[in-house]
């Protein structure tokens, strides 16, 4: 069984980072320091753009506000699968064309097969499992939509996704009263992403890179010829900066991204181990990652050391009143789905912020009005190829080996900004009212 470390027990109750050893503490930034390139945020996106860049010769520093992997890539829930955005296929083909929303489908291919191929050739065991990804129908008429969806991906993408009835979910260990129906697609697995992150930090640092902890960035300015990133104890002076601080980006460094992003609270929880007889009782013996067909959709997985991973949306705020009640919420619909297990103990229990944008769509490229500032963010809770990919292309950006037209159009478009930011979590609680009362 799994030895718990104290110290996580006391921070975030992450499963992940109890199921490594001490993550690594770079040292902070003390003093005054030059780099070409200057990257904030040390997650799948930032590290991925240093480590093609000290590759290719750039010198680089990553600007980490705690250490690697204590944002949304150390907390998630370790779907390495399609997505990126909150449109589906039939409005990316509306708002940008069928060629495009077939380059970035294709985009999204590309990140998985990224990641798995990174994996592969460091070596690294990162508890991988899953042979794609099942969507659950918690609706009868939703299975209808999910045999609509398949045939509209065979025709306009190419791809062969399967359609499961109730009696095949049955049969092949899905077991749930509320899953009707279910849409396997063929892209996609599960894995640990922190030991993912912390294995693409130390191909960083193992590249000539440098990471800094514990420096979060407080402020961006122009500098004569170059942008000046100030931290607490320290100052970094580069030619080019990329932002890729995803939903725990400060809105104020830089300036530009006040509103225009929301991030919004995933919360996760761990159970213990489950016996075979608890695996037989639910009738859940799969190992596929799922999700099922809310807006408001619950994530979940059974892991190679058979705990059950489930996951859902957060509250609105960070209070310890208003977490207390997201765990209580949390942990009630995992018993109504599943409800064999309601006597089963939850043994972690923690959340990350994901990163929403008004168009729904990341954003890789340069920043408008701010020559030699690059962003790679917004992946709306499916970041880790999208993430992976984006973070290279950033790369590319920086040093001319593509062109930001290369890019599939969906990525192209800067942040907008919300209306009214300062109202943006009354907006929330008025779509998740909104959503809720869809997904009856």
């Amino acid at each position: 069984m799994l030895q718990l470390r104290t110290d996580v027990r006391k921070t975030i109750d992450s499963y992940w980072e109890a199921s490594i050893s001490q993550p690594r503490q770079d040292k902070q930034l003390i003093g005054n320091a030059l780099f070409d390139v200057a990257v904030i945020g040390g997650g799948f996106a930032g590290l991925s753009a240093a480590m093609k860049l000290t590759q290719a010769g750039v010198s680089v520093c990553v600007l980490e506000a705690e250490h690697v992997g204590y944002g949304a890539s150390g907390r998630n829930g370790g779907f390495c699968c399609l997505g990126g955005t909150k449109l589906d296929e039939r409005q990316l083909i509306r708002k940008y064309g069928l060629e495009e929303a077939r380059k970035f489908m294709a985009y999204q291919v590309a990140g998985i097969n990224l990641v798995a191929q990174r994996l592969e050739s460091w070596g690294i065991d990162a508890d991988r499992h899953s042979q794609g990804e099942i969507s659950l129908a918690h609706r009868q008429k939703d299975f209808s939509s999910l045999k609509s969806d398949a045939e509209f991906l065979k025709e306009h993408f190419g791809i062969n996704a399967r359609v499961l009835t109730k009696a095949d979910l049955d049969a092949e260990g899905y077991g749930g009263p509320g899953f009707f129906g279910g849409l396997h697609m063929p892209y996609g697995f599960a894995l640990n992403p922190m030991k993912y992150v912390q294995a693409l930090a130390g191909q960083v640092r193992n590249a000539g890179g440098k990471i800094f902890g514990k420096s979060a960035v407080t402020d961006l300015s122009r500098d004569g010829d170059r942008w000046c990133l100030e931290t607490k104890h320290g100052f970094v002076r580069a030619k080019k900066v990329v932002l890729a601080g995803n939903g725990y980006a400060r809105e104020d460094a830089p300036k530009w991204l006040h509103g225009r992003t929301l991030p919004v609270m995933s919360s996760i929880q761990v159970t213990r181990p489950l016996s075979d007889d608890e695996l037989a009782a639910q009738g859940w013996t799969s190992n596929t990652m799922a999700a099922d067909t809310r807006i408001l959709l619950h994530y979940f997985r059974l892991m190679p050391d058979r705990r059950f991973l489930f996951g859902t949306r957060g509250g609105i705020f960070e209070n310890a009143p208003a977490l207390a009640a997201m765990r209580k919420r949390a942990r009630a619909d995992f018993q109504s789905m599943f409800p064999a297990w309601a006597g089963v103990e939850t043994e972690f229990n923690w959340y990350g912020h994901v990163c929403l944008a008004r168009a729904l769509t990341p954003f890789v490229g340069e920043v408008p009005g701010m020559e030699g500032v690059f962003a790679a963010m917004g992946w709306h809770g499916s970041g880790i190829a999208m993430a992976s990919i984006s973070g290279e292309k950033i790369a590319g950006l920086i040093t001319g080996a593509i062109r930001p037209q290369d890019l599939p159009k969906p990525l192209q478009q800067p942040f907008r900004k919300f209306p009214f930011p300062a109202f943006r979590r009354v907006y929330l609680q008025g779509a998740y009212w909104l959503y809720g009362w869809k997904d009856r």
